[in-house]
């Protein structure tokens, strides 16, 4: 092993005392450069983090860590350029996987839609909605549909199981599911209503993801390029 190589090695570890754990491993930024991005995350702070040494590489962690704060109602940590926190105690580790993605593959400029929480289905002609309310010490997500479907109860059970899966949230009835942490994430809820409609294309995405991950290691995101 060379001497640069044993340097670089004796780098990651350090990165992984500083900022703990890599949750998510973005292997292509495609606004900048195709550089790996990692998201890590210790005792609640998650940061965005590259070992590619490209100029205006820190500008570009900055924009990833503020569209994690536009798209996923975290908040910046005063003083960094590339770290950000939820308000609540709860890490949120699934949906903060598909923030991360999306984060660095949206356009820096990118601005996220505000307004009612509604989707079209994608196996149906129905248009899905979430309202939130307070009811009792937590903020609760009723899922709903209007429009047209063979069968609607089950359509609607199947999209509250995808917001169980892929948000980690809890089934409250039926039709109705709420953070494990109990306070209201809207943003999280917006960023999962594509992925909670469609859960069996996104179990293929997420194994092929995982394979690809497996198969090279530009994925571990240690690249310094």
């Amino acid at each position: 092993m060379s001497d640069g190589r044993h340097a670089f090695k004796s780098t990651v570890s350090q990165i992984i005392d500083k900022y703990g754990t890599c949750l998510e491993l973005v292997s292509m930024d495609p606004n900048f450069h195709n550089i790996s991005v990692g998201l890590y995350v210790k005792a609640g702070i998650c940061t965005v983090w590259t070992f590619s040494q490209k100029e205006g590489v820190e500008d570009r962690l900055r924009q990833i860590r503020n569209q994690l704060v536009a798209l996923g109602d975290m908040v910046p940590i005063e003083g960094t350029h590339n770290q950000a926190r939820f308000t609540c105690p709860e890490g949120h580790s699934r949906p903060v996987k598909f923030l991360m993605s999306q984060a660095v593959g949206k356009q820096p400029d990118y601005v996220p839609p505000s307004g009612e929480l509604t989707i079209k289905d994608s196996k149906s002609d129905m248009l899905l909605r979430v309202d939130g309310n307070s009811r009792g010490d937590r903020w609760v997500y009723d899922v709903s549909g209007k429009g047209q479907a063979p069968k609607p109860e089950l359509r609607l059970r199947m999209v509250v199981a995808g917001f169980v899966r892929y948000g980690e949230m809890e089934k409250v009835e039926d039709n109705s599911v709420a953070f494990q942490c109990g306070m209201r994430h809207d943003g999280l809820m917006r960023l999962l209503m594509p992925y909670s409609r469609n859960i069996s294309s996104v179990e293929t995405m997420v194994e092929a993801e995982a394979m690809r991950g497996q198969m090279t290691t530009s994925t571990l995101g240690f690249s310094q390029t």
